[in-house]
């Protein structure tokens, strides 16, 4: 089915973007047009601002995407769109606008699940042996995800407060580093000692997969504001080193666990915290030790990308699973309720 052509498009956050891929795995274009610029200076995304830019950018984006895989309309199969989680205001951009191309075009409608995107993003680029583990962190989830196929999977653990990248927004903008966060931290971080403050490993040892990072979060924020009572200086590179550890730990040791338990053959990473340098070092070391496959995209489609969207939309094209014209925008989709 190499020729079987998915429209992307993804607009949950603050990316506009739009994809062509073929199969489920050939990407023939992905056009991205990034906000970062405008919300940095707020210290994050402002939810009105991002809305309003995708509505300027949605239809130059889809033209470009068709124009850089050399198809028309009347070429693809199906489009697919992020039906969320996300931003109430931002998805619906998105989800109307394939809506609309849907129906005047006669092409069956998908809707993807942002979580389940990501995960499609390894299918990019990878031939993924399963049964399979793929660890999902980003900035609004940190979920562990079992494989079993393309297609079908069950969650082991998620986020019950602040997800990874949520945490270093939050910790990076407290250190006065600037957004995004992820990046900030890991930069300055690499100058910094690791071991200068023993932050929390919260469910580390627990048993379970669950994730939390608001207290190691809180802990952060809380040395700051004893050090400046004290009028300590402040090392940001020890104090960003000592968050991103604790961080990685967790993350590691918790997916590796799981790859034990559920006997996986593959390791997947995804989301935007897959871009993290020592999160990928570190996993690649325990994975390697454990005798597992490692894989994840590269820096480009770790973050938001409609390339994603497409390819897990083939999966749900090739299963017949169509969305109808009410579908509407599901900014507080569960993962935990994947059907």
């Amino acid at each position: 089915m190499s020729e079987v052509l998915i429209l992307g498009i993804e607009t949950s956050c603050d990316e506009t973007a739009a994809a062509v891929v073929a199969g489920g795995c050939i990407l023939r274009s992905n056009i991205v047009a990034s906000q970062v610029a405008e919300h940095r200076k707020f210290g994050g995304v402002v939810p009105e601002i991002a809305s309003r830019r995708h509505l300027e950018l949605i239809n130059t984006v889809i033209d470009s995407a068709l124009a850089g895989a050399g198809v028309t309309f009347r070429e693809l199969a199906a489009i697919a769109v992020t039906r969320g989680p996300g931003l109430a205001g931002a998805l619906l951009v998105g989800v109307n606008t394939a809506k609309t191309l849907a129906f005047a075009c006669g092409k069956p409608l998908v809707a993807v699940d942002h979580i389940s995107a990501h995960v499609a993003a390894n299918y990019l680029v990878h031939e993924v042996a399963f049964p399979a583990v793929c660890l999902v962190a980003s900035g609004g989830h940190t979920s562990l995800l079992c494989l079993e196929n393309r297609s079908s999977f069950r969650v082991m653990g998620a986020t019950r407060d602040d997800a990874a990248g949520e945490a270093f927004d939050k910790v990076a903008r407290a250190l006065g580093l600037g957004y995004p966060g992820g990046p900030a931290i890991d930069s300055c971080a690499r100058s910094g000692d690791p071991a200068a403050f023993a932050f929390p490993r919260a469910f580390l040892g627990s048993g379970d997969f669950d994730f939390s990072f608001s207290g190691l979060k809180s802990a952060v924020v809380n040395t700051l504001h004893n050090l400046r009572q004290r009028g300590e200086e402040i090392n940001a590179a020890d104090i960003a080193a000592s968050f991103q550890a604790a961080v990685v730990e967790v993350l590691v040791a918790k997916t590796r666990q799981a790859a034990k338990d559920t006997g996986a053959r593959s390791v997947l990473l995804a989301g935007g915290v897959a871009a993290n340098r020592l999160l990928k070092i570190h996993l690649a070391q325990a994975l390697a030790e454990d005798g597992t496959a490692f894989f994840y995209p590269p820096p480009e489609l770790c973050t938001d990308n409609a390339a994603m969207v497409a390819a897990a939309g083939f999966d749900l094209y090739r299963q017949q699973r169509f969305a109808g014209f009410d579908l509407n925008a599901t900014p507080a989709l569960d993962i935990l309720h994947h059907e």
